[in-house]
């Protein structure tokens, strides 16, 4: 697959605080790309050095296999952690003229803004004042004027600041739908379970560095500890335990479960296998559950950023 946006061994320094130190990333074309990383840790400088809003000290940046041109911004929509709307401008003429600086015609933008309006169901919104709307109302207007222009690249800090459960649920579906009519997408966020349902690859910064980076379900493999939630039956809880805990590493597991029956995470020990574990537990009673149990994006980032401190 080809990248959208490529990021060679980038170097930032602020005075004598360095905020990226060597970091490369490839964005592939028709993804949703997760740029995670701890507060400070120097995902907003990338995002400013993609968006030509400074320059990096060293290293390089291509986009769809060019170097980054100022011309670019056309190519790219940025919707920020924090919200760049004019309070005191009338929505729809606040939304005209950003589309216009992004290199839409007068006409254009009015065609699609007219349909992205319709689709919100905020048509009747186009003659009120910023300062009038909510903090959600307003986070769709920017999220409109951030993918009026169809850009090669989106990018999206924290796009769901804001929102109810409902219209984050909205806002995400309509990521995802840009995602599969051909966008690349950047995602920075906190919310881990965002990272679940959006994210093919991700990159994990951490004081600068660049600690990780992948496909998502790759590094899921990765990370997998050999553990394995299991339910069984017995007539002798207390015996079948003694038994289970003679070979292998277990603990009570506090998920949901039926009555009178045991559930377990129990770990392999080296050199078995998951079939050799259903062997032994068929063997000591009946086996209701058995599921390996694969870490979340939340597990992963804090196990990485631990590791890395």
């Amino acid at each position: 697959m080809k990248n959208i946006l490529t990021v060679e061994n980038v170097c930032k320094n602020y005075g004598n605080f360095t905020a990226l130190n060597n970091v490369s990333i490839s964005v592939p074309k028709g993804s949703v790309f997760g740029l995670l990383g701890p507060n400070g840790a120097g995902k907003t400088s990338l995002i400013r050095i993609i968006n030509q809003i400074t320059l990096p000290d060293s290293g390089t940046i291509l986009l769809d296999g060019e170097p980054l041109k100022p011309h670019h911004v056309h190519q790219i929509g940025y919707l920020p952690e924090e919200r760049g709307l004019y309070k005191s401008m009338k929505v729809g003429e606040q939304a005209l003229y950003l589309a216009q600086l992004k290199g839409l015609s007068k006409t254009e933008a009015k065609k699609k803004l007219k349909y992205w309006f319709e689709k919100f169901e905020i048509s009747d919104w186009w003659d009120k004042k910023i300062q009038e709307l909510s903090k959600g109302m307003a986070q769709k207007v920017q999220f409109i004027v951030t993918v009026l222009h169809s850009p090669k690249l989106l990018i999206f800090d924290e796009p769901f600041t804001g929102f109810d459960p409902i219209n984050a649920n909205m806002i995400k579906d309509e990521i995802l739908k840009l995602r599969d009519e051909g966008a690349s997408i950047i995602f920075s966020t906190h919310r881990m379970e965002s990272v679940e349902e959006l994210c093919d690859n991700i990159a994990l910064i951490n004081k600068s560095n660049k600690i990780l980076d992948g496909k998502l379900s790759d590094i899921k493999q990765e990370f997998k500890t050999n553990q394995f939630e299991v339910g069984l039956f017995s007539n002798d809880k207390d015996e079948l335990l003694n038994q289970i805990n003679s070979q292998y590493l277990t603990e009570k597991s506090n998920s949901a479960k039926l009555k009178d029956e045991l559930r377990l995470i129990i770990t392999l020990k080296n050199g078995d296998t998951s079939k050799d574990l259903i062997r032994f537990l068929n063997n000591k009673a009946q086996l209701n559950h058995f599921t390996e149990i694969i870490p979340s994006a939340n597990d992963i980032f804090l196990k990485a950023v631990a590791n890395n401190e």
